[in-house]
């Protein structure tokens, strides 16, 4: 009989140690360390059958070892240049934009994709959408719904339009073994499993969601993509703290990590890549939602304070910056208010800002403008949801601080570009071009910026204003 014996992984880092301890040694983190039992029999592949079946190869016993496929499933060494059939990665577009541009161009065939964000954003719609787009241009999706019932999914799709795809299956199961053998019965390209949570193995003596059951089951599901050729997307649950349920190893797993991000009583979602081994970190997508699903804000705009239109009354305590999300350009509203504190008691409060950032510039605001904030309450935060962590925010987000304590503010239309030194200095920044034409297409007329972007923001019928230092920014304060 095998030998089985007990370790205890961390929740928070993946890291195993062999007894348990109040501390994980690896990570610091308390009370992470969670029992999980190993035996001989997790060496066993128990998707040997599927790979038969999509090689198209017929094995007697499908729990046979790995090795017993007589080279039909084990690796083999061959050159860079011919690895894979020396084909080009594939990609399989929604043909939902901003879906795509965060998946950097679409989803790789054989990739496995984790999407986490808080319960009732909408990552089961998202997905659905995107499970019919792939289906309306021919791909076949299997959708596994470990948390509803196949007529629940069935009243979603209709109300999202999405309900006649022949190409869409829809599965309602929490046994990975059943999931695998729909999978090798219907041969889709695209396997949507939500959520990863809920699926189990009956062989692992845990309950669904724990570690142990959580690690083998994504382990295998990601070794059932690279084996098959099949996409896998992943939907996950986040912990109180705003991370991915279960543990970091999960992430290492998959070739990438999306969040979807934003508030519930708001209607704008934003969705980031933490991870993509198959493009960049950087892009963001953004979506609206509404009464019939997701809808792709236009270029962005919708996030953007695009109330900067002439007529409108200036607001003390708003600005609104121009800000780089990869490769596009989001105009981004800052707020900030004033109140009287308690001197050794002021808070500081930010939603969507770096909060090191914030202090940052308010004793920057007191050293070089003389302003006194010591005793005064200051919150800060960026409207529609998207997090703002560029430099370039640092001289809009000064002069919203600056207007609401002052009761003053710039002149209506107007965008703010600038980094703010520790000297009082405005640094330039990158990309002062790009940042410009958004901002005039939006109907921005005046823009204040550092002297060296001047040149490069220079854009007809957009008004550009210098401000090289932090009291020549407060000038510009009406």
């Amino acid at each position: 009989m095998a030998k089985v014996r007990d370790v205890f992984v961390c929740s928070a880092c993946g890291g195993t140690q062999s007894r348990w301890m109040g501390k994980c040694p690896d990570c610091g983190a308390w009370d992470s360390l969670e029992k999980q039992t190993l035996d001989a029999t997790a060496s066993k592949d128990p998707q040997r059958g599927i790979v038969a079946a999509w090689r198209g190869a017929e094995i007697e016993d499908p729990h046979a070892d790995l090795a017993g496929l007589a080279g039909l499933a084990t690796p083999q060494a061959a050159p860079i240049a011919e690895a894979g059939g020396g084909a080009p990665v594939a990609r399989i577009s929604s043909r939902i934009g901003e879906l795509d541009r965060v998946l950097g161009g679409g989803l790789v065939v054989g990739s496995v994709v984790l999407l986490g964000g808080e319960p009732g954003i909408g990552k089961s719609t998202l997905l659905l959408q995107a499970a019919s787009a792939w289906a309306r241009t021919g791909t076949r999706v299997l959708y596994v719904s470990s948390e509803e019932s196949a007529e629940q999914v069935r009243g979603r799709a209709e109300r999202l339009g999405a309900g006649a795809e022949k190409e869409l299956f829809v599965l309602a199961d929490t046994n990975l073994a059943r999931i695998v053998e729909q999978a090798r019965r219907v041969v889709p390209r695209v396997l949507v499993i939500d959520s990863a949570q809920m699926v189990y193995k009956s062989d692992i003596p845990a309950g669904p969601g724990s570690v142990t059951q959580l690690r083998r089951c994504v382990a295998e599901l990601v070794y059932l993509a690279k084996a098959s050729g099949i996409a896998v997307v992943l939907v996950g649950h986040v912990t109180k703290e705003g991370s991915l349920a279960g543990p970091r190893i999960v992430e290492h797993l998959v070739d990438a990590v999306l969040t979807f991000e934003g508030d519930r009583y708001h209607a704008h979602r934003i969705v980031r890549a933490v991870k993509n081994r198959y493009g960049t970190t950087m892009e963001l997508g953004i979506f609206e939602m509404t009464g019939t699903g997701l809808r792709e804000a236009p270029e962005g705009a919708g996030v953007a304070a695009v109330q900067g239109r002439e007529g409108l009354q200036p607001r003390p305590g708003s600005v609104v910056c121009p800000v780089m999300q990869g490769s596009r350009c989001v105009l981004v509203e800052l707020q900030a208010l004033t109140a009287t504190g308690f001197l050794g008691a002021a808070k500081r409060k930010s939603s969507g800002i770096d909060a090191g950032r914030l202090a940052m510039l308010i004793a920057v605001l007191e050293q070089h403008a003389g302003l006194r904030l010591a005793d005064m309450d200051v919150f800060a935060s960026s409207v529609g949801g998207l997090k703002v962590a560029e430099p370039a925010s640092d001289l809009a987000l000064l002069l919203a601080i600056a207007g609401a304590h002052r009761r003053k503010a710039v002149e209506p239309a107007t965008a703010v570009i600038g980094e703010v030194g520790l000297g009082g200095e405005i640094r330039p920044v990158t990309h002062a071009e790009q940042r410009a034409r958004e901002a005039a297409r939006l109907g921005y007329t005046t823009l204040i910026l550092p002297p060296p972007n001047a040149k490069q923001a220079g854009v007809k019928g957009v008004r550009v204003l210098k401000a090289a230092t932090v009291s020549d920014a407060m000038g510009l304060l009406g």
